[in-house]
């Protein structure tokens, strides 16, 4: 392993822009996935510049890498508008959305994970306080873990995928 990944780097996130920061220096540390957890894609945190970029090279530079999102508010996504939806349409191999099933919908909170080893998480989606955490694999899979049951039980947003947003 890399010995700056192994090290890594924690800090408490409050306010919008050290989120946006946040989810790019948490992103940037994936090597195969990323894991996307959140209300309705936090317009200027999943849609801007840096995170994008970040996004389409980890996707365009290995065939086997993925972006998963669960979006627990679909129509606020729809109504809002968010670019990460229109690289997913074009990159659609690579980055799938799906809604939150019904059972999951008390979780209120967001998060990102970056393979299984770097996360950033909110307990309130809706706020911007946090913590996030470029190498700390046993919360990351712990937050994974749920991730995928979460994952596995709900379905494909084809709304997102269909419409022009």
């Amino acid at each position: 392993m890399q010995p700056s990944r192994i090290q890594g780097r924690r800090w408490v996130i409050s306010s919008f822009e050290e989120n946006q920061q946040a989810a790019v220096e948490v992103a940037s540390q994936a090597k195969r996935w990323i894991s996307i957890y959140t209300p309705d894609l936090e317009p200027g945190i999943y849609d801007s510049d840096e995170f994008l970029d970040v996004a389409k090279r980890l996707v365009l530079a290995k065939r086997y890498a993925r972006i998963r999102v669960l979006i627990s508010e679909p129509h606020r996504t729809v109504r809002i508008g968010n670019r990460l939806v229109a690289v997913g349409r074009r990159l659609n191999s690579y980055i799938e959305f799906r809604n939150v099933h019904p059972d999951y919908q008390e979780h209120r909170e967001a998060y990102l994970i970056a393979d299984d080893i770097a996360v950033l998480y909110r307990v309130e989606g809706r706020k911007w306080e946090g913590i996030a955490d470029t190498y700390e694999p046993p919360v990351a899979r712990r937050y994974l873990q749920l991730f995928e049951e979460i994952w596995n039980a709900s379905e494909l947003e084809q709304e997102l995928r269909e419409l022009r947003v």
